[in-house]
């Protein structure tokens, strides 16, 4: 047998790989190599599997001679990825009356009815396909149950249960061989990512009773905790056990180690203990793996039944990487490669602990991740009232807009009905690194009557308590239990391996000196994108661009704009002597101005009143201003062309800065980027003038600096005229979230509403929104590269939109030899880490 591919006794030499025999047999193999005490065991190829569940019928007497006549058996599942699943395991296969009789002599019958009781009921339930229920009125166990199983058995099927060991093994392969071609077993495999022809192979497994004389029983072991990744010995150990029945509930398991709340697997079988802790050890160094050890006692001697790659978290995944390549088991590049990316995400913020109860009342989009339990306001004053009395929040809205930055400034969440994931919710959200769910719309939002009701009908008003769950979409009652965030030392470690790997630059989108202390924090190369706009919502400042807007004159705009330049000057001082002399990216003013003025009849007698005018001229002037489709309106570039005294205003309050903050520091560099370009004539206009304040403000100051001027490149005519455009610019930053919803003509606010539909029928691999399409918008970004390269070799590359921190994103942008990716603060680890995966496996050949 040892000979045939596909019925193998597993030897140290046998031809067994998990691509033929599954993950299950291959490890088996490992430890049979490594002289652990593993039963005899038998492994079934794929191939052999396929045809039992197609009516073939092996050479089930050859299998049977590799084990002692006498000996029970057991057959489990070994897919190639243990997380596939497979059919549940059968044990005790062999056990019939002779041998019920054998057992009941050496153990004592009430142990071997125990045996003969599970496999009766396992075979009958799955092989015979009798129905569970059968057997739910025999409440007796032992001999008593034994026998009432056998006449239910009988009476159901009309037969004797089987007593030739040839027959039953032959009937649990081919219920196990056609369980896995079942429609449910197929769908639920696919859904955990196995392909579609994904094979199973079975282990034949002498048992080991884990009943009967001595200290017997079976349970799991591992080195670590699953939650954390710390080191600590956990699992659960049942006397007079098999299989995983220390892992029922309300099993009255034993606790492995000596423990004062009670006895322990140590105090009853210390060699056992001390042999297992061993072999636990040795798996860890071999393997290269954390294990959990599934084992038996027996008689007080240890047998190692199988061994599965520990269950983790994210936050225990990447302790268990370090501590494997700091131990010198693997090394650094493979710790950094074993970390999926997005999983960070679970790290960097508060997470629902995973063993909690959720009682959930709807789902949304996922669109910043982490976790905060407060009480529900319906405005951004409100929001701020409530951080004042230090009371946490969660803000509702049916949508946000610029003006309730302030108030998810003061939240620990926010929550919307509309919006998708680059929507104004969402991007702020992420930059503040606050959870945020939007597009739920499956609740109610009443927010004039301050009300949420949810689909099971439950009203929830002001200082009602929610708990938002970013990372998965999930709006709960209540407050359930959290983790913390897990920035350590093993964190920083992680990363500084990453660093040392990548090979594009990872800057970060900030607006504010928070956002830029968190992006430090982080180690960002610099900010890759400020936008000023939301400088300007500050309740003092707002005022003044509101007088800015109804001013009439390009002296009056000018004379009003001075009020903003010194605040404005501050900031970017701030951003500078934060960013200590790395690179700052600032976008000059981009948003339609209509945003700054009231909507409400309220909001605007209250602006008519603090600038001293008749409440109808202020109707009259937002009527005026108000345009079909602002967002491709007067916005961006078109502001400054026409209305180009606040891109005067702002590039002198940057040049100031810039020489104030060069004073007493490295010297600043700015880079001042004009937004929603389309043709050459634009950039030659607005770089003239800020070339003429930056002349003036060296003059005025008597210090000479330098500054770079770039472009947004967010309009497929500035990707297809870059050549054009490039000329004018020392760089081009892809603004991808308005490129990609000017390329398909897809609002990023509203196409949430039906973004699922679309992906879950294949119209679209992924939400465009999320992960950059390769093919449209990717494509656009490969044009603009190579033309803009053309015409200026020199030309910095970049992209700035929410796609920088997308880690399949980063490997389009790298693949074009862009020069930097800038995204969220909290996501600059995860392009941190992406970007160090890319290159790694680049150098791999991967």
């Amino acid at each position: 047998m040892q000979n045939n591919p596909h019925t193998t006794l597993i030897t140290p030499e046998a031809p067994v790989n998990a691509h033929t025999h599954g993950g299950r047999a291959k490890c088996l193999q490992r430890l049979v190599r490594l002289d652990m005490p593993v039963p005899r065991t038998v492994a079934l190829s794929f191939d052999a599997v396929h045809r039992i569940a197609e009516g073939e019928v092996l050479d089930i007497a050859a299998i049977l001679a590799q084990f002692d006549e006498t000996a029970l058996l057991c057959v489990r599942p070994s897919s190639e990825d243990p997380d596939w699943g497979g059919p549940g395991a059968i044990l005790n296969i062999g056990m019939n009356e002779a041998r019920f009789k054998d057992l009941s002599e050496k153990m004592g019958a009430e142990a071997a009815a125990a045996l003969s009781l599970r496999f009766v009921q396992s075979y009958a339930i799955h092989v015979a396909r009798l129905d569970a229920d059968l057997f739910d009125d025999i409440e007796a166990d032992g001999l008593d149950g034994l026998r009432d199983s056998l006449r239910a058995y009988e009476d159901e099927t009309d037969e004797a249960f089987p007593q030739d060991r040839h027959e039953q093994l032959v009937g649990v392969l081919r219920s196990m061989a056609r369980a896995w071609d079942g429609t449910s077993a197929r769908l639920l495999r696919q859904a955990k990512g196995a392909p579609a022809d994904a094979g199973l192979g079975l282990v034949i497994q002498e048992m080991i009773p884990g009943v009967g004389q001595g200290e017997c029983g079976s349970g799991v072991l591992q080195l670590v905790d699953s939650t954390t990744g710390m080191p600590q010995i956990t699992g659960r150990y049942l006397s007079q056990s098999q299989g995983r029945d220390a892992l029922g509930e309300g099993v009255s398991a034993l606790y492995l180690e000596k423990d004062e709340r009670g006895p322990s697997l140590e105090d009853v079988a210390p060699e056992a203990f001390a042999d297992l802790k061993s072999h636990a050890a040795l798996m860890r160094e071999k393997l290269r793996e954390e294990m959990q050890v599934e084992f038996v006692v027996q008689n007080g001697k240890v047998h190692i039944l199988d061994g599965v790659r520990v269950q983790r978290s994210s936050r225990a995944a990447m302790r268990i990487a370090v501590r494997l390549a700091e131990d010198g088991i693997i090394p650094s590049q493979e710790a950094v490669m074993r970390i999926d990316p997005h999983s960070l995400n679970e790290l960097l913020h508060r997470q629902v602990h995973p063993e909690a109860a959720r009682d959930v009342l709807t789902k949304g989009i996922a669109a910043s991740p982490g976790a905060a339990t407060g009480k529900i306001v319906f405005t951004a004053a409100e929001a701020q009232a409530s951080a004042v009395r230090g009371e946490p929040c969660i803000l509702v809205r049916r949508e946000t807009s610029p003006e309730d930055v302030r108030g998810m400034h003061a939240a620990v969440a926010v929550l919307t009905e509309k919006g998708g994931m680059t929507s104004h919710a969402a991007v702020i959200g992420r930059g503040l690194g606050l959870p945020c769910i939007v597009g739920a719309s499956e609740m109610r939002f009443q927010t004039k009557k301050k009300m949420l009701t949810a689909q099971d009908g439950r009203v929830f008003k002001t200082g009602d308590t929610l708990t938002i769950d970013g990372s998965s979409g999930q709006v709960l009652a209540g407050k359930p239990a959290m983790l913390e965030a897990a920035l350590d030392d093993c964190f920083q470690t992680l990363m500084g391996w990453a660093d040392e790997e990548r090979d594009i630059a990872i800057r970060a989108n900030a607006d504010t000196p928070a956002d830029a202390q968190t992006a430090r924090n982080f180690l960002a190369e610099g900010i890759g994108l400020c936008r000023t706009e939301h400088m300007f919502f500050d309740p003092g400042r707002l005022i003044v661009m509101r007088e800015m807007i109804f001013a009439q004159t390009s002296s009056g705009r000018a004379a009003v704009l001075e009020r903003l330049l010194p605040m404005q000057r501050e900031d970017f001082v701030q951003l500078f002597r934060i960013m200590e002399g790395q690179p700052v990216c600032i976008r000059l003013f981009d948003p339609p101005l209509h945003e700054f003025l009231p909507t409400t009849r309220t909001g605007q007698r209250e602006l008519a009143e603090a600038l001293d005018l008749p409440v109808s001229d202020v109707e009259r002037r937002v009527a005026a201003m108000s345009e079909y489709n602002p967002m491709l309106g007067l916005r961006g570039v078109r502001l400054g062309v026409t209305v180009p005294e606040i891109y005067d205003m702002q590039a002198r309050a940057i040049f100031e800065a810039t020489v104030e903050a060069s004073r007493n520091g490295a010297p600043v560099v700015p880079e001042v980027m004009i937004p929603l370009v389309s043709a050459k004539r634009e950039v030659e206009l607005v770089k003239s003038r800020i070339d003429s304040v930056a002349a003036a403000v060296a003059a005025e100051q008597g210090q000479e600096f330098e500054y770079r001027l770039g472009v947004m490149v967010e309009t497929p005519r500035a990707c297809l005229r870059a050549d054009e455009i490039a000329q004018q610019s020392a760089f081009l930053s892809f603004g991808t979230n308005d490129l990609t919803q000017m390329t398909y003509g897809l609002s990023r606010d509203d196409a949430g509403r039906f973004m699922s539909a679309y992906v879950q029928q294949g119209v679209f691999v992924e939400d465009p929104f999320h992960v950059l399409d390769s093919d449209g918008v990717g494509e656009l970004l490969r044009l603009g590269a190579e033309r803009g390269r053309q015409a200026q070799p020199n030309v910095t590359l970049s992209v700035c939109g929410e796609h920088g921190g997308n880690p399949e994103s980063i490997a389009i942008c790298r693949d074009l030899g862009f020069d930097y990716v800038s995204c969220s603060p909290f996501r600059v680890p995860v392009a941190r880490l992406a970007s160090a995966q890319l290159a790694i496996s680049s150098r791999l050949g991967g």
